[in-house]
């Protein structure tokens, strides 16, 4: 099973990686760009940072409100460091340094996030997550020394790579999948370590695995940290893409944002973050077409309505579900 799962997975990242060139032989080339950059990059670099929420609440047991605030902590580090950034806070460092030095920021983040929620579960987490995200984000929003206030930080271009322009819709699509690829295996290594394993078992039966010796305070904590490296990676990203960052990304819509990414697209496994963040890109860039622009919540909101209670499990649920069916239509 594990090895099917596996072969799918690496079968559904040759499609991913063909899917560009498709698209440009069928559509315009101002079409092929628009849903390369617009909608399959920007679905890949919102499930990179709703993976790391899918991590915490499927293998972990908890579901943690601060991701997008910790992909928001990668993101000021790399635009405050970088240099060329616009207003230059402290500069001098090229992506080389910056971008890892974002990530470390994160992961440490997501350190302490995990070290002031590890004894609280359920709502209490849910509520602990959030104040702590809502409170970075009025800090940000109103310190103008080091964030520059509601305006932001602008001109965070990418790197600069020979023969490459990171601004580029297909070198940055490449990026992305290549940065989820590796983040998303990751993952599903992880979960079969010694490490992950006994993260599950904190999750269903925490008593039990601290009579075997092991600290579940610390998994938990070391768990928030995985998941504050994979949100950093969606924040630098983000930001690359955006290029810049301001509050308005860490707020409070962006934070339940990756919350329904994560729910629609299933929280049973990784692969249901990308799915999500998928669905919620498609209807969020075309919510005017469809219905009206200014009501995109109720929209999405309807879908998320539908789709939950069709199949608890989200979108990937309704994929197990068919395969049920067809087996039993084949039987």
């Amino acid at each position: 099973m594990r090895s099917a799962a596996a072969t799918w997975s690496l079968l559904g990242v040759l499609a991913l990686l063909a899917l560009p060139w498709l698209l440009a032989q069928v559509l315009p080339a101002g079409q092929a760009q628009f849903w390369t950059a617009n909608i399959l990059g920007r679905a890949i670099v919102f499930g990179i940072i709703a993976m790391s929420l899918t991590f915490l609440a499927t293998y972990g047991g908890f579901v943690s409100l601060a991701q997008m605030m910790i992909a928001g902590v990668a993101g000021y580090v790399l635009a405050i460091f970088v240099d060329g950034a616009v207003p230059r806070i402290v500069g001098g460092l090229g992506y080389s340094l910056a971008v890892p030095l974002g990530l470390v920021a994160a992961t440490a983040m997501g350190l302490l996030v995990g070290a002031i929620s590890v004894r609280t579960r359920d709502i209490y987490l849910l509520m602990i997550t959030l104040a702590l995200a809502m409170g970075v984000f009025r800090f940000v929003e109103t310190n103008i020394a080091w964030f520059n206030g509601y305006e932001g930080i602008r001109n965070v271009v990418g790197p600069a790579m020979p023969g490459f322009d990171v601004r580029d819709p297909m070198v940055f699509y490449h990026v992305a999948l290549g940065t989820a690829a590796l983040l998303y295996f990751g993952v599903l290594y992880l979960v079969r370590s010694p490490f992950g394993l006994v993260l599950q078992g904190i999750r269903d039966n925490p008593r039990r695995v601290a009579a075997l010796g092991y600290s579940v305070a610390l998994h938990r904590i070391a768990a928030f940290g995985v998941a504050g490296f994979i949100a950093g990676c969606g924040g630098t990203l983000s930001t690359i893409y955006n290029i810049g960052i301001s509050p308005g990304t860490i707020g409070l819509g962006a934070t339940v944002n990756v919350l329904i990414m994560s729910v629609i697209g299933g929280l049973g496994h990784p692969v249901g973050a990308f799915i999500g963040s998928l669905i919620f890109t498609v209807f969020d860039t075309f919510a005017a077409t469809i219905y009206d622009r200014d009501r995109f919540n109720t929209l999405i909101g309807l879908v998320f309505l539908v789709i939950v209670l069709v199949s608890p499990d989200g979108a990937i649920g309704i994929g197990a579900r068919l395969r049920r069916l067809l087996a039993a239509g084949r039987r």
